[in-house]
């Protein structure tokens, strides 16, 4: 798989405020190991390398420094900052982005989108089910939409989303709409790894 995708480097956002969840989302655990961990050793099947984007606070936190790291670079946070810095670090690669917060995320998922990656449109994004708008943190970013995110930031729009809606992206329909729930508070979190863990009950 790497063979084909050496061109897609793997970024996890794990810089996030985490101001509902009161707890660093990277750090929690759905599938045995801290997100963070499961985020990163799924994205290396695809990528021929793989980085966790930071926040620059998070420079001396113990649970990430064993991983290769992109610090934030530009003023402002978020998770188009994040995109931006590892466009700036490595300026010759497409980007596989995934954020912490989406633990329903599996194999099928990346490979839909490596599979389905579209090199000529700026982006490669899953729609959400009910509202039809591109999932900006589980996508393939291309280096073709670096010029645009910047002009996006620097008149103060922080949101990927709303670049992708006024862009050229290629949008792909999930095949499980559960991929793209996000889990932001305790409540949810609870309620998410009670369902995985029963999931791997009924595998098993």
């Amino acid at each position: 798989m790497k063979d084909e995708t050496s061109g897609i480097y793997g970024l996890v956002l794990a810089g996030g405020q985490s101001s509902r969840m009161k707890a660093e989302k990277s750090a929690l655990c759905y599938h045995g190991v801290p997100q963070v961990q499961y985020c990163f050793d799924l994205l290396a099947v695809f990528c021929a390398k793989v980085f966790v984007s930071i926040r620059n606070e998070q420079l001396d936190l113990a649970d990430l420094r064993r991983y290769p790291r992109i610090h934030d670079q530009l003023e402002g946070g978020g998770p188009i900052v994040g995109i931006l810095s590892a466009m700036k670090t490595h300026p010759q690669v497409a980007w596989l982005v995934l954020a912490c917060d989406l633990p329903y995320v599996e194999k099928d998922t990346i490979e839909t989108l490596v599979e389905h990656r579209n090199i000529l449109k700026i982006a490669t994004v899953f729609s959400g089910q009910d509202d039809g708008l591109p999932e900006p943190l589980c996508a393939i970013y291309e280096q073709s939409i670096q010029k645009i995110l910047l002009d996006a930031l620097k008149s103060g729009h922080r949101s990927p989303r709303k670049t992708l809606i006024e862009s050229d992206a290629e949008l792909l329909k999930p095949s499980n709409p559960r991929w793209l729930q996000n889990v932001n508070s305790p409540e949810e979190y609870g309620r998410a790894k009670a369902e995985l863990d029963e999931q791997v009950r009924g595998d098993g």
